[in-house]
């Protein structure tokens, strides 16, 4: 525990990291279709990782594409510190995090913001009740509708078969534009940095023999035109998670 306080306090001091509070949400965000004229300082295409953890496919891909900006997402403090401590020890200029709820999306970035989304390993919430929750349910695609752009490209990589074929159903049903698909990763030859950038759990699975799937895909433009209202026990439910993990 020690640790972990020591770590949220080294997160208040990094500039690149944003913690909005209950009121700033509510208020109006202010980084919300401003992130590259007040953050990153130029036009350079905006790509979001989603439920980010430690950050390795943000730095990652940042690294390798200095010519695009790179966000990570997630909720959880102590995971964000890891990632900011790469960033500030290798002083990498393209990558800002931001500790909030994916429920959170269209308080935090503008209308066509981002150019592509990322999508690694996330919780795949088997269970029916929460189909809700998966990042590629219809609850989640059509908000992502909303803040990517037209073109936008949207990437995901798992180890966990059914939430992989659940994607493939819904990309079918929903009319969204399949552009990849590897159902086995590393015996396919996809892009080299689809395989190039690997998390530390991945590198476990991989060990133990698991199969990775990826896909990349473009949305239905058709789709999803409504905006998103986020209600007040929402509102509540996130910022008392924030609150549990410091």
């Amino acid at each position: 525990m020690k640790k972990k306080n020591q770590q949220f306090r080294e997160n208040l001091t990094f500039p690149f990291l944003f913690q909005p509070t209950f009121e700033e949400i509510q208020a109006g965000f202010e980084m919300k279709g401003r992130w590259n004229p007040l953050f990153f300082k130029n036009d350079h295409p905006i790509v979001l990782e989603l439920g980010c953890g430690k950050g390795e496919y943000t730095v990652g891909l940042a690294k390798r594409n200095p010519e695009k900006n790179f966000i990570g997402l997630d909720l959880k403090g102590a995971r964000l510190w890891r990632g900011c401590k790469t960033v500030e020890e290798e002083k990498i200029p393209n990558v800002a995090f931001i500790r909030t709820s994916a429920e959170f999306l269209e308080y935090i970035f503008g209308e066509a913001e981002l150019s592509e989304l990322w999508i690694a390993f996330p919780e795949p919430h088997p269970q029916k009740a929460k189909s809700k929750k998966r990042f590629t349910s219809p609850h989640f695609h059509r908000r992502y509708r909303n803040i990517l752009q037209k073109e936008g490209i949207i990437h995901l990589k798992t180890d966990h078969p059914d939430f992989y074929h659940y994607t493939r159903e819904q990309i079918a049903m929903e009319g969204h534009l399949l552009l990849a698909e590897y159902n086995n990763l590393y015996q396919e030859d996809p892009d080299e940095v689809v395989k190039e950038i690997q998390t530390f759990y991945e590198q476990q699975w991989l060990r133990k023999g698991r199969t990775i799937s990826y896909l990349r895909y473009r949305l239905n433009s058709e789709c999803y035109n409504r905006p998103y209202c986020i209600t007040t026990n929402i509102f509540t439910e996130h910022f008392r998670k924030l609150q549990d993990d410091n």
